[in-house]
């Protein structure tokens, strides 16, 4: 049988280079190390030889960039700027993309009119950089000036450029910020709020910046005056700004953990002043001189979950600023997106998983009315931004079997139609299901089940899920489903197979209790939810046991590995992208002490007790015989180690077990730089989830 396992001589290599006596792989967690690297390829080269022989490859490769490349495609707006709105456009010829601009009124009535502003190719190629774009703050109200985000590569870290709109060209002289891991904001036309690595003792353990600046034009970085100092154990500070009418409020977080915050105000005679908002509450936007926050723990007799508001001008005066409630969701329903234009509050709520769109205006008697819009049921929405003047709301709607469409909708009128995308395949021939397994404790956990019409008797399948950070899943159109592999659902239910996304518990699908469910100590309860939705597949003669395959990516890495120790005998493929794996040394890997507030910090011994009865890496065991697990990654990921995914295929191979690998040697945490590497990836997996549940293996 084939195995992609580590040479004898590497492994006696390792062990003998090895600086702890109980990890021997240490010297993979060496991102650039030339014997790293040298595995990395001899496993991508393996995985690659094999799986690119399989039967109708190149068809799906190609099938999948067309797809990924195809011009018919929503123009997303990055960000709306008064009576403007920005794109980044993507295709075949433009695989990183073109920045452009068009007049709002034109996009909104569906023929925009575009202007380019940055091509990234070829600005790349000019200045012999592997650009990623990676975003542009614009000014307000004019939004004639942009501090531009460039990636070498992918990574997180960026450079930080003052660009001009009005004459398409960096401004010579301007603002500009080296590679880090940069966190700007504009105050006004001449000052920056800035945070960025002034040096190590300037960021903190997860490798973010903790020192605050004014930076004023015509100076130097190195005499911008500090205005706050966060702890090194901090997790990052961050300004940022929301313009409300004619007037802008700066703001400027200090995270403590992941998911607890202190919010502060800067007032316009340079005070910090620290508002009242609970630190584990979620800032969400600004209206009529009111901050609009997120519950996620009960505030007095306000319900976590629920949005609540203070007035900013009684913050900025020291006065004690009481909140007052903007909207409080149903028991199935949970807020996930909020914008706000000059009168409306839109918000975009999830009801048992799938999306509801309301406007929110307030009233003289200081209360706030909720209207539903009127847009698909048991879809997926996204609310992309709002036009202040306009009191416009700019969304998608799809669902897995119908394609995006846009509608730029008012408080006034039905929804407006601004652009529908062509089906990529014949909805008629599938179905989609919401069901509802049981959990060990008793939970019902949902999840969406598509399979050809008419499917009778086991078939293989196909589960992803995520289960943390509060990152709800949520039924998307085919073509993009699993996240980040392209349209592998798509080619396996068009074989005939079942594919699934289950809502786990760690995730926001109902709220802040939903996540908490699976913080910590809790984490198994996301492991269980899997369980229970691979063995209700069985039960209900979906599928079979050996012939169910997992994927999760980032987060998820840590559930499927998790799931792989655990009931080996359950599943029949693994799909583990990004990973975190190595639970013990994560917080010690890139941005991984950020996560803490998570998973728990593995330093402590009461924490370790529980993290180790379910990390992946400490969990493999000898004798132990465990589905073959597709590994994908990027060597340039600098905020989930690559040494997590190369670490676990090591010790999988010492123990016997087949696994394939595909480490992608640009991008960041996003993996692909452009669509050749997606739809590459994509027909890899899509590969090897025939070989492994699909009656091919051999």
């Amino acid at each position: 049988m084939f195995r992609f396992a580590l040479p004898a001589a590497a492994l006696l290599l390792a062990a003998a280079a090895a600086p702890a006596p109980d990890d021997p792989y240490l010297w993979l967690e060496e991102i650039e190390g030339e014997r790293a690297l040298a595995q990395v390829k001899q496993w991508n080269k393996a995985t690659g030889e094999l799986l690119t022989r399989s039967p109708r490859f190149e068809e799906y490769r190609a099938r999948a960039r067309s797809i990924l490349d195809d011009e018919q495609q929503i123009a997303v707006p990055e960000a709306v700027l008064g009576e403007n709105v920005t794109n980044l456009w993507r295709d075949a010829g433009n695989p990183r993309g073109i920045w452009r601009i068009s007049p709002l009124s034109a996009y909104a009535s569906g023929k925009p009119q575009w202007r380019t502003l940055i091509d990234v190719d070829a600005l790349g190629k000019a200045e012999g950089k592997s650009w990623v774009w990676h975003g542009a703050d614009c000014l307000a109200p004019d939004y004639r000036r942009c501090l531009v985000s460039l990636s070498p590569g992918g990574t997180d870290a960026d450079v930080v450029r003052e660009f001009d709109i009005g004459t398409g060209r960096f401004v010579e002289g301007g603002f500009s910020l080296p590679e880090a891991k940069s966190n700007v904001s504009w105050i006004d036309a001449n000052r920056l709020l800035v945070v960025t690595n002034y040096g190590p003792e300037s960021l903190t353990t997860s490798g973010y910046g903790r020192v605050a600046k004014v930076w004023r034009r015509g100076t130097q970085l190195q005499t911008a005056q500090t205005v706050f100092t966060g702890e090194r154990q901090d997790v990052q500070v961050s300004p940022f700004a929301a313009q409300d009418g004619d007037t802008r409020w700066s703001f400027l977080t200090r995270g403590k953990t992941f998911w607890t915050t202190d919010l502060s105000l800067l007032t316009s005679d340079g005070k910090l002043v620290k508002t009242p908002l609970p630190e584990t509450a979620s800032y969400q936007d600004v209206i009529g001189g009111r901050m609009i926050a997120k519950l996620n723990a009960p505030l007095g007799q306000f319900p976590a979950g629920a949005l609540v508001a203070y007035s900013l001008a009684e913050i900025a005066s020291g006065r004690n600023a009481a909140p007052e409630l903007v909207m409080a969701p149903a028991k199935s329903q949970a807020i996930e997106e909020v914008a706000a234009s000059d009168t409306i509050l839109w918000v975009k709520a999830l009801d048992d998983v799938s999306g509801k769109l309301f406007a929110l205006t307030r009233g003289t008697d200081g209360k706030w009315s909720p209207r539903a819009m009127p847009l698909a049921a048991n879809s997926t929405i996204r609310l992309l931004g709002a036009s202040g003047k306009r009191n416009m709301a700019l969304v998608t709607v799809e669902s897995m079997l119908a394609p995006p469409a846009l509608y730029a909708v008012t408080g006034a009128a039905r929804p407006a139609l601004v652009q529908s995308l062509p089906a990529k395949f014949d909805a008629k021939a599938f179905s989609v299901e919401q069901r509802f397994a049981t959990s060990k404790d008793g939970t019902r956990v949902p999840y969406f089940l598509v399979r050809k019409k008419g499917a009778t008797g086991p078939v293989p399948a196909l589960i992803h899920a995520y289960g943390g950070f509060r990152a709800a899943q949520t039924p998307t159109y085919l073509t993009g489903q699993p996240y980040r592999a392209g349209p592998l659902g798509l080619f396996w239910v068009e074989s005939g197979n079942a594919y699934v996304l289950a809502n786990i518990r760690g995730g926001g699908e109902y709220g802040p209790a939903w996540h908490e469910a699976a913080l910590k100590e809790n984490r198994q309860r996301s492991f269980d939810d899997l369980h229970a939705v691979a063995e209700d597949l069985i039960r209900t003669r979906v599928s079979s046991k050996g012939r169910i395959g997992i994927s999760g990516r980032s987060n998820g890495g840590v559930l499927v590995g998790a799931a792989l120790t655990q009931r080996p005998d359950l599943y029949g493929a693994v799909i583990s992208g990004s990973p975190l794996h190595d639970m013990k040394r994560y917080s010690q890997l890139s941005a991984g002490a950020s996560w803490m507030g998570e998973y728990g910090d593995p330093s402590k011994p009461e924490d370790w007790a529980y993290i180790s009865r379910y990390s992946p890496y400490q969990n493999v065991r000898p004798g132990v015989k465990y589905p073959a697990v597709f590994f994908y990654l990027s060597t340039k990921d600098d905020r989930v180690h690559p040494g997590h995914a190369r670490k676990m295929a090591a010790r999988l191979g010492e123990y016997g077990n087949r696994f394939y690998f595909h480490e992608y040697l640009e991008g960041g945490h996003s993996v692909g730089a452009d669509h050749a590497e997606d739809a590459y990836r994509a027909a890899l997996l899509n590969a090897y989830l025939n070989r492994e549940l699909g009656g091919t293996r051999r």
